[in-house]
């Protein structure tokens, strides 16, 4: 079983470290084996690509880059929060804002 993390697809995250500091971005995919995540808009790298029958050009095309999981946080209501589990009314574990106490929903 793999390890649960405090991100998920669809979160609206801020990066903490690095080269992309305080940028906010949506997370578009999750590296679970890796912990590395691609948020939207952020840490942009250039990729250079050879010229095939879908890109006859070729071309330097820009993408985002990945990022290590341990560099985001998840926003809360336009804050940084940390996240929490605990068991709702119906017992199902939900993620919740540790300072405002919150539930997340997706």
């Amino acid at each position: 079983m793999q390890k649960k993390l405090h991100i998920k697809v669809g979160d609206t995250v801020k990066v903490l470290s690095g080269s992309s500091k305080g940028q906010e971005g949506k997370i578009l995919s999750v590296d679970r084996n890796k912990m590395r995540a691609i948020v939207e808009g952020v840490n942009i790298v250039k990729k250079h690509a050879k010229p095939s029958a879908s890109n006859p050009q070729g071309g330097i095309e820009e993408k985002p880059g990945t990022i290590h999981i341990s560099n985001l946080m998840v926003m809360v209501n336009g804050v940084a929060s940390r996240l929490g589990r605990k068991e709702d009314e119906k017992g199902k574990l939900v993620r919740y804002s540790k300072k405002s106490g919150e539930v997340i929903k997706l």
